[in-house]
């Protein structure tokens, strides 16, 4: 049977931890060879279809199998349980209790360390080919930087921490893995230098992504990181938006190089031939366009770099220079320059939308993947102000609302592919889902969303949360289909679930003043002491969020006359910068926060009806003098 890890992670998780430690190495293809009762007695990660190199192939596997099976059924079965014992003995005595104290950060310093020493200073990103973009890692280098730069021994950490993420972000956004001409961004890169890329894009990069520019825009001002955003958000409205809201999960790889064709190859959707775009373009733009994205007559792509030639005389558009040196050789202004350009590119995209069928979309709509993009989302409107971005996001909650969400039972479910799943949703899907809806809250104020992220943190604990050690479960309880319950700890292509439940009980628990969230938070951390501790690196997501527990938020209550213009200004101000253990919430007479929350109802109280916004920066569960002064709140924002 086939088990697709989006729709079921926790088998995922469960076998390819399992072939890991039996086997020394993990990976896709995975092929695991189960007992009736679905334990795993064997299993590897490729098989090659035939004998090869003195290895045999999946069908010599397959025919031996089912002879040994056939013969010693129970000698398999009892091999199976042997090792299982071990298995769950291994993973059931976790970490003893912390010996030392965990110094956070001593352990951010530790991880800013590891990616010091791994980055490529040539081309951005961390260790060789191939090259994923990894947004954990930039955002935690982000955080850092602010955390950092007001500390007189950390000025040029700081600035360094900023460096590499801006350099990357510069790199990746004029590299081939980003689609110049059909926008977002492709899922890696097969060299050193972003050029080349494995051309899937998936839904949870474009979200990370998003988020990463945005903030690169806040702290800089520099328009390239902002037209990156919109680029991204373009592209995910455009070819991944179900009609009722919300997003699908990917676009293929490989597509048919045209419509006569019935033969798929990898990037056809995307690249060039240089006959093509003169053909395409005048010969004036085209010269430019050429030597701007690098194309060449016989194409860019190395011989090695297309092990299948499936890219022969093609080329991936790389941004090779600057609009000043291409405007400088073609011998016209950068202004002409910039709008020849856009022209091309409009060119380009409509013939590629008209005349190349396109990939493969594949139609899931997964709950935690689309908790990623409406936090994308809201932070772009956030910063740029722009309503129909706001309204992507609201769309997208209230189809999970109609489609994922069973209000009877208040459960969430994993995906919708034409219809809902029976599948419930997992740890991933609510800790990334109530990161979405206090996210949306933060920028619309509207209680609903905070009531929901508040039910479903319930709910998770509820389902997941280990009372005995800490920290969640992949999976719950109830879920027949596993014979081990996990917990994710270290990141990969998105965040660990723990280490945005870390952040969502911190965020709740001060907004209700819910301090058993923030025992559960502190729980969750001591449940990973050791990783956090050996090998940090592998869990920058987890570091920032321990910071921020370990900081406490900076939290900016705002209220006054709902009906003023200016109290729209106002929180318009207070998102502006980029304070990475921000928490904005809006205090109101008779809302749910200040039913819950008494310095809320004291706030609402005195300042209510003021025709003058008010904010009051509270830390620590102190809150500062009432500030109705831009000038003045700026000073506290950046303190």
């Amino acid at each position: 049977m086939n088990i697709f890890s989006e729709e079921n992670p926790g088998v995922d998780k469960l076998y390819m931890t399992y072939l890991q430690l039996t086997s020394g190495s993990a990976g896709w293809p995975m092929s695991l060879f189960l007992t009736p009762k679905l334990h795993p007695f064997f299993g590897s990660t490729y098989f090659s279809p035939v004998d090869q190199y003195g290895k045999p192939g999946f069908k010599t596997i397959l025919t031996r199998i089912a002879q040994v099976w056939a013969a010693q059924p129970d000698k398999l079965i009892q091999s199976s349980q042997l090792t299982l014992n071990q298995f769950k003995e291994y993973i059931q005595s976790g970490p003893s209790e912390p010996q030392n104290h965990l110094d956070p950060w001593k352990v951010a310093e530790s991880t800013y360390d590891h990616f010091h020493d791994s980055f490529d200073a040539s081309f951005g990103g961390f260790g060789g080919a191939p090259k994923f973009p990894t947004p954990v890692q930039l955002n935690f280098l982000l955080d850092y930087h602010i955390y950092t730069k007001n500390q007189p021994s950390k000025t040029l950490v700081s600035q360094r921490s900023l460096d590499m993420v801006l350099f990357t972000l510069k790199k990746i956004s004029a590299g081939g893995i980003h689609d110049h001409i059909g926008s977002g961004f492709h899922r890696y890169s097969t060299d050193h230098c972003w050029h080349i890329p494995h051309f899937e894009k998936m839904l949870y990069d474009q979200a990370q992504l998003l988020s990463l520019y945005v903030i690169a825009y806040q702290i800089t001002q520099e328009t390239v990181y902002a037209d990156v955003a919109k680029d991204i958000i373009l592209y995910v409205s455009r070819d991944l938006q179900h009609k009722q809201g919300a997003f699908y999960c990917a676009e293929d790889a490989d597509s048919l190089p045209n419509y006569g064709t019935d033969k798929k190859h990898e990037g056809a959707f995307c690249v060039w031939e240089a006959v093509e775009i003169d053909k395409l373009l005048d010969s004036e733009t085209a010269i430019l366009f050429k030597y701007y994205f690098g194309v060449k007559k016989y194409g860019n792509v190395a011989i090695e770099q297309d092990p299948h030639n499936e890219l022969q005389n093609k080329n991936v558009l790389m941004q090779c220079y600057t609009i000043e040196e291409a405007a400088a050789i073609a011998g016209m202004s950068v202004e002409k320059a910039t709008v020849l350009l856009e022209h091309a590119k409009e060119t380009l995209w409509r013939h590629r939308r008209t005349s190349r069928p396109g990939p493969h979309r594949d139609e899931k709509i997964l709950t935690c993947w689309n908790g990623l993009m409406i936090s994308g989302l809201t932070r772009a409107y956030q910063v740029f102000r722009d309503s129909a971005i706001l309204d992507l996001a609201i769309r997208t909650a209230n189809f999970v609302y109609k489609e994922l969400y069973l209000k009877d039972s208040n459960t969430l479910l994993r995906c919708y592919c034409k219809a809902p799943s029976t599948i419930e949703g997992f740890a991933d899907d609510y800790s990334f889902w109530i990161q979405g809806l206090l996210d949306l809250y933060e920028t619309t104020f509207d209680d609903s969303w905070l009531l929901w992220a508040y039910d479903l943190q319930e709910k998770q604990n509820k389902l997941f949360y280990d009372k005995e050690s800490g920290g969640y479960f992949n999976v719950s309880e109830k879920d027949t289909n596993i014979f081990l319950r996990l917990k994710d700890e270290q990141d990969g292509a998105e965040p660990s679930s723990n280490a945005i439940s870390l952040r969502n009980l911190v965020r709740l628990g001060t907004l209700f003043e819910e301090h058993e969230y923030l025992k559960k938070a502190q729980s969750t951390v001591d449940a990973f002491h050791l990783a956090l501790s050996k090998f940090p690196f592998a869990l920058p997501a987890f570091t920032s969020s321990l910071l921020i527990l370990t900081k406490g938020v900076k939290e900016i209550i705002i209220t006054g006359d709902l009906s003023q213009e200016k109290i729209l200004q106002f929180e318009a101000f207070i998102h502006r910068p980029f304070i990475p253990n921000r928490l904005v919430a809006r205090a109101t007479v008779g809302g749910v926060l200040s039913k819950r929350n008494a310095i809320f109802a004291d706030i609402a109280l005195k300042h209510g009806d003021s025709k003058t916004p008010v904010a009051r920066i509270c830390e620590n569960f102190t809150c500062g003098l009432s500030i109705s002064n831009e000038e003045e709140l700026e000073k506290k924002l950046l303190a």
